[in-house]
């Protein structure tokens, strides 16, 4: 009962406000890049965190003939507000070193600007306010209903972040990423929340007013700015901003913004006249600020990016699991009291009834009168001969929700007769608690004196469609039912599938064995290097995908044989001319960029495969640069008259190899023409990865590091342009 509380409320926050919530997180995904693009601006002095206020001033005094205040922003960026030498007013980037000028401070960009607004108060004013506030609180509710889900999913805080079995794509990294990025989130709802309250005055935030006896102001001694103590005793980290007297009056003063205080300074005898620490209020709105928006990190600032993509990516995962438990395919074409066979259902996502279905569809095809339900809605069933119970476990051990009231229903409802029972447990040998809760039922019926078991407690693994079918044909038999093509009644999806002729085959010789292999589609097939082939080497649920270059009209693949590999060693096996069957998979991030200038492709081992067709589709009119990377000579051999070729239609070529030689990696070639990778992604280049996953990380990594000495935006900024491109395994 309290699981389906917690889910319920789950479920009500989140259908309540996921139009808000949405538009939130796609506003928030383009307001962290903000942070991000100032953060790399090169307004920040190297020797920052050693000066202090005492050396700043001075110094800008030299350069800036009136000044009337002097701000520090979270990028630690120095600006002052003033007139210069030449005689030119307003706000000004400076080195607080030298003095320098780094050039007049940008007007905040339009973009940013109006995405702001739209994310603050939908463009509503004080209403949309209102509606962003309640929002981010309902947005902190899910997160705490969610985390509670997981805790009783898991059984217990300490297991908060074990293992969890992958119950389907949306179920398994709802439930992953929730737990990864749960405290951002938290972070981000909790900060809104605040700001919204402080925005309404429901916090208040007390403001500093400085209470100043201009008559005990002393004039004596009177003390250079450099030789002010607390000055000196203020570096420019703590601070935030100073606001210059306006004359040379002692009645005039200094006013400084510190991170914890405020405080007045004498301009004269550099004495403190009063000083305000900050309320809590304001501490935590200043919090709140950073913790929200990213500013000053852009470390932080990425991270509440990844977090709003997750909420989105929560949105559609919740919603197809909230679709699939929904539609828990129940159709009954017999009535409860007219049916002789009663199935029963315990799941926690829908999908068990799959194949309760298809025991179902049997039945019926058999003539007989057949009856499914969910455990919870168990009942007394007067015609009943049969019960058949498919009880899958949830979490660490514990029933789904819809079979939660299941044992205290059978002690309320006593059969009319004596009923045949078979238990059918679902769950997965990675929980310590394997099928906990559908021996708990199996005992259950065990001790009632109406129920007859007609064979012994089977469980299902991972929902493996061999071990459930191993259980309905000792069922059918002991049942005399005849079942036909059960098999196919369990498969999820077909996969439309056409033939293929292999028309050529190179292996290599040397010691890891690799082999490139072109098919010719035996049909019209519309497909382009990049996308994927899907092979089913056991002609079952088992797929195994690899990259296509193509050549001509034919597919061509680079594939690495593994030792007992169920799809490479496929491959291998087949003969020239002989046929098999395949899918083409569509994988559109990965197809070549036609309106890039210049394309610089970067590969190792058997990824060159795809750079192989789009060199030959694409070569004549673009600057192709292929950089790949092999293990020795002996290993590039097999692609070397592949790649000569296509030599001509390339711009330029290097090869690494990694043991021999000068031992190169791909990473070390891009390195030695950093110039030209980093002036490639300027002026609009992209770059293309496939190979390993280690590559891929090492390769980015590079190109994140080249950026940043080079001043140049940040790796994220290309990803997004699609100007970096990977397929890496």
């Amino acid at each position: 009962m309290t699981i389906s509380l917690w889910r319920y409320s789950h479920l009500a926050l989140a259908v309540s406000s996921f139009l808000f919530i949405a538009l939130a997180s796609v506003t928030g995904i383009i307001l962290s890049f903000k942070p991000v693009a100032e953060k790399i601006q090169p307004y920040k002095s190297k020797d920052f965190n050693r000066l202090n206020v005492a050396q700043l001033i001075p110094t800008l005094q030299k350069s800036y003939t009136d000044i009337a205040d002097v701000t520090i922003d979270a990028n630690q960026f120095v600006k002052v507000n003033g007139t210069d030498s030449n005689e030119e007013s307003g706000n000004f980037y400076v080195d607080p070193e030298t003095g320098k000028s780094f050039g007049k401070v940008a007007k905040e960009n339009e973009f940013f600007r109006w995405t702001t607004t739209l994310h603050r108060s939908l463009f509503l004013h004080e209403l949309g306010r209102l509606f962003v506030g309640i929002t981010a609180f309902l947005l902190f509710l899910i997160a705490t209903s969610g985390t509670v889900l997981i805790i009783q999913r898991q059984r217990s805080l300490k297991k908060f972040f074990g293992k969890i079995v992958k119950d389907g794509f949306a179920q398994y990294y709802h439930v992953v990423l929730g737990r990864l990025l749960l405290i951002p989130i938290i972070i981000i709802s909790l900060s809104g929340t605040y700001l919204s309250l402080q925005r309404f005055g429901i916090i208040k935030e007390e403001k500093i007013t400085h209470k100043i006896d201009f008559d005990a102001l002393k004039t004596a001694p009177a003390k250079s700015i450099s030789d002010f103590e607390v000055f000196k005793n203020i570096p420019l980290s703590d601070l935030q901003s100073i606001e210059f007297p306006f004359s040379e009056d002692v009645e005039d003063y200094f006013t400084l913004k510190l991170t914890d205080r405020e405080i007045t300074v004498n301009q004269v005898t550099g004495d403190i006249i009063t000083q305000q620490p900050y309320s809590r209020a304001t501490i935590f709105n200043s919090l709140s600020m950073d913790l929200h928006t990213g500013r000053g990190s852009a470390i932080w600032a990425i991270v509440l990016a990844i977090a709003s993509a997750n909420i989105l990516f929560f949105i559609y995962s919740g919603f197809v699991i909230w679709w699939k438990r929904s539609r828990n395919g129940i159709k009954n074409k017999y009535k409860f009291d007219q049916a002789e066979y009663i199935l029963l259902v315990g799941s926690e996502n829908g999908s068990t009834f799959r194949f309760a279905n298809a025991i179902q569809q049997q039945l019926l095809k058999n003539g007989k009168r057949a009856f499914m339900a969910e455990l919870n809605d168990y009942k007394v069933y007067p015609k009943a001969e049969h019960i058949l119970i498919f009880a899958a476990t949830y979490g660490q051990g514990d029933a789904p929700t819809n079979a939660s009231k299941f044992k205290s229903l059978l002690q309320k409802h006593k059969q009319l007769s004596t009923v045949d029972f078979s238990v059918v447990a679902f769950g997965s040998h990675a929980y310590p608690d394997f099928c906990k809760f559908g021996y708990e039922v199996n005992n259950a019926l065990s001790h009632e004196a109406w129920a007859k078991p007609s064979l012994e407690i089977h469980t299902v693994n991972d929902r493996s469609p061999e071990d459930f079918i191993r259980w309905a044909t000792l069922w059918a038999q002991t049942s005399h039912i005849e079942l036909s093509a059960l098999d196919k009644l369990l498969v999820l999806k077909p996969v439309k599938t056409q033939e293929f002729q292999v028309v050529d085959k190179t292996v290599s010789s040397h010691e890891d064995t690799s082999f490139i292999i072109r098919l010719k589609p035996l049909k019209k097939l519309k497909f382009t290097s990049g996308d994927l082939l899907a092979v089913y080497p056991a002609n079952d649920h088992r797929e195994r995908l690899y990259s296509i270059g193509k050549m001509d009209k034919d597919v061509q693949l680079s594939v690495k044989l593994h030792h007992g590999g169920l799809g490479s060693g496929f491959l291998h096996d087949l003969k020239i001319d002989e046929k098999f069957r395949a899918a083409v998979v569509k994988n559109a991030h990965f197809h070549f960029p036609a309106k890039a200038k210049t394309v610089i492709m970067v590969s190792n081992g058997t990824g060159i495969a795809p750079f192989l067709g789009m060199i030959d589709q694409h070569g004549k009119v673009q600057n192709i640069h292929l950089y790949c990377g092999f293990r020795n000579k002996a290993s590039f051999t097999l692609y070397e008259n592949a790649i000569n070729k296509e030599a001509n239609l390339l711009t330029s070529l290097r090869v690494a190899y990694s043991r021999e030689g000068e031992k190169q990696y791909v990473k070390d070639l891009l390195l030695k023409d950093q110039s030209f990778v980093c002036q490639t992604l300027k002026d609009n280049g992209v770059i293309m990865l496939c190979g390993s996953l280690s590559m891929q990380k090492d390769v980015i990594e590079l190109l994140d590091r080249l950026c940043q000495q080079n001043q140049q935006k940040s790796i994220s900024y290309y990803q997004s342009r699609g100007q970096i491109l990977m397929d890496c395994y």
